[in-house]
């Protein structure tokens, strides 16, 4: 059995592709998940099966929400070795007096190269950072995250990606509940 962490994009945010966590939770046992948990009202769930293909597990509840919600939701399978790679290869996180509630990270539908950074265009947007790790790109935002255009809608355009961001609050968290 694995477990895995399926980050749905774009639920519940703004009375945008409203649905209940219990009614998802209940949609994804329907289909052969077992010990269904999520996080939060904004798509952070967690599903063991039996199938180890994360992209299998993404394309199951993608295809389900669509069909019980009638909603198109970008998902997003990681897994726990994901999370820990965040703390262990930010390039923030060993900076002094470091205000977490600016650390974000954006996950991606595909491992990138470093070299992509160039695409991103990230010095127009300074003094917000950006780093490429994988299939993750660590975020620094100098304000915070309503204030910029460097987000999940402009990565996509420029990556030619899915992404969805988390707060490193949530990433903390999502860790903790792995680790459960």
């Amino acid at each position: 059995m694995t477990t895995h962490l399926a980050l749905l994009r774009g639920i519940n945010v703004s009375g945008h592709n409203m649905m209940k966590m219990e009614a998802l939770k209940l949609m994804l046992e329907n289909i052969g998940f077992q010990n269904v948990r999520t996080y939060l009202q904004s798509g952070n769930v967690f599903v063991d099966s039996e199938e180890e293909s994360a992209s299998k597990v993404g394309f199951m509840i993608k295809q389900e929400i669509f069909k019980v919600f009638g909603h198109e939701v970008p998902t997003i399978v990681i897994t726990k070795e994901d999370l820990e790679a965040c703390f262990k290869n930010s390039p923030y996180l060993k900076e002094k007096d470091l205000d977490t509630k600016k650390l974000y990270v954006a996950f991606v539908s595909i491992a990138l190269k470093s070299e992509n950074i160039n695409d991103l265009k990230i010095s127009q947007f300074k003094p917000d950072e950006a780093s490429i790790d994988g299939n993750r790109i660590f975020i620094k935002y100098a304000v915070g995250a309503g204030k910029t255009r460097f987000d999940q809608k402009y990565i996509e355009k420029k990556l030619n990606v899915t992404a969805t961001i988390r707060n490193w609050n949530t990433v903390t968290n999502l860790l903790k509940m792995y680790e459960e």
